[in-house]
């Protein structure tokens, strides 16, 4: 018996530098189309962070990925790397992490669909490292 082979024509992972120059870094997980929230519609299904790099994006997205294909419609994500300046004793992309979170959530009305913290948090001193209009920018260049 033979069988037959099927191909891709897009590569189902795609790593560039600048994921791998960082280890502390945000990813901001996109879907081919856009998700229904309570005051508007984004792309962004999950926003997450990680310290150990592309691997943990790799890692994360192979876990998850069953999961965030069941929302209708969706047919791939794309994943995408936000990072900043690091400071010293302080953890900046997790403060990133929650600025994104926070800022999706005042557009949405929600948190990402596939995030499973946000729903409470509350802002902090995110706003202190990061500026309100460049947090909305992020999420709304990948929302569209």
């Amino acid at each position: 018996m033979v069988l037959t082979l099927k191909t891709t024509k897009k590569p189902a992972l795609t790593i560039t530098r600048t994921a791998t120059k960082a280890n502390e870094l945000v990813y901001v997980a996109v879907a081919n189309r856009k998700i229904k929230y309570t005051t508007g519609q984004s792309r962004i299904v999950y926003i997450g962070t990680t310290k150990v790099g592309a691997r943990r994006i790799a890692a994360s997205a192979a876990a998850k990925a069953n999961d965030m294909l069941k929302i209708r419609g969706v047919q791939h994500l794309e994943l995408f790397v936000v990072t900043c300046k690091s400071v010293p004793h302080v953890k900046t992309w997790h403060k990133l992490e929650r600025g994104l979170i926070l800022a999706f959530r005042e557009i949405f009305g929600s948190p990402p669909i596939r995030n499973k913290t946000g729903q409470k948090m509350r802002w902090t001193d995110e706003l202190t490292y990061f500026t309100r209009s460049r947090l909305d920018t992020v999420v709304r260049k990948y929302s569209h």
